[in-house]
């Protein structure tokens, strides 16, 4: 597991008091009008992709660690990671606009950022559907509304079609390794625990105390998974995975039901989680029906 992702996903933990508010809402009460031509930093790899879904790519100055797609942006300055923004770089670089993540930058630097001035917007997609809002709102800030509603529109209708397509599938128990150690997977109304609900998969720790709970192998052999999910960076197997073969017991086991999603498409919330999550309900699928 990539160390975005799991850095990320502890973002999350932290700042889940901050959850519930709606992306769409904080930038439209934060920006009184587009400017054609800002110049722009974007601190998290899914806001970079947005605006260069939008064709705004050009107008981004800084971002931080992990933003890698497209390809364009792996030239794009770096000015931070998930645990510390760099002040005198951001303020050097004098943007118009900072797109911040709110549960995935240090708010404290956010706080001083803020306080020197700097325009601060935040996204927060904590809904699958906001992806399409964001891109939406991401275009309204820089003047290019009506595409922004194309590609945002667009997106809603795909996802929409992906929910009607598996919505009355047999359930199937599944196990999602999230990482390895601590061995942990996802629970509740996740970001992943969503997907894994459009696809028709039967999560056994849904009901967790937690999004993102920690559990034992013996729990997960007890929960007998039909399939193990092991999403990884490039979307093949690695190191940094359970053995499960030591528990020949365990269904996926038995019929070697292992499934290795390209979590960067997956964890990330931009247009590219449904190239993903529409692999996985296939793949999903197929284990239903041979099953």
């Amino acid at each position: 597991m990539d160390l975005y992702i799991k850095k990320a996903v502890k973002g999350l933990l932290i700042s889940l008091s901050f959850a519930l508010l709606s992306t769409t809402q904080v930038i439209a009460d934060e920006i009184e009008q587009p400017q054609s031509k800002p110049k722009i930093i974007a601190l998290a790899p899914h806001i970079v992709e947005m605006l260069f879904e939008i064709g705004a790519g050009d107008l981004i100055i800084g971002t931080t660690d992990y933003a890698d797609f497209p390809e364009q942006a792996k030239a794009i300055p770096r000015v931070g990671n998930y645990t510390k923004l760099s002040i005198e770089q951001i303020l050097s670089l004098a943007p118009d606009i900072v797109i911040a993540w709110r549960t995935g930058n240090p708010s404290d630097d956010l706080a001083r950022l803020k306080k020197m001035g700097v325009n601060i917007v935040y996204s927060n997609p904590t809904l699958l559907e906001d992806v399409g809002k964001e891109i939406a709102t991401f275009a309204m800030l820089v003047g290019k509304e009506e595409q922004g509603k194309k590609i945002g529109q667009a997106f809603s209708t795909r996802l929409a079609k992906i929910k009607a397509q598996y919505k009355d599938k047999q359930p199937i128990t599944i196990f999602y390794e999230l990482w390895s150690r601590p061995l942990t997977t996802v629970a509740n109304h996740s970001w992943l625990q969503q997907q894994l609900d459009i696809c028709k998969a039967s999560n056994p720790f849904i009901d967790s105390a937690t999004d993102y709970p920690q559990v034992s192998v013996e729990q997960v052999v007890l929960s007998a998974p039909e399939i193990i999910i092991q999403p990884t960076g490039s979307g093949h197997n690695n190191a940094d995975t359970v053995n499960w073969q030591q528990w020949p017991t365990i269904p996926a086991v038995k019929n070697n039901a292992f499934l290795t999603p390209n979590a960067d498409k997956m964890h990330r919330m931009s247009s590219r989680v449904l190239d993903e999550l529409t692999l996985l309900c296939q793949q999903i699928d197929s284990r239903r029906v041979s099953g």
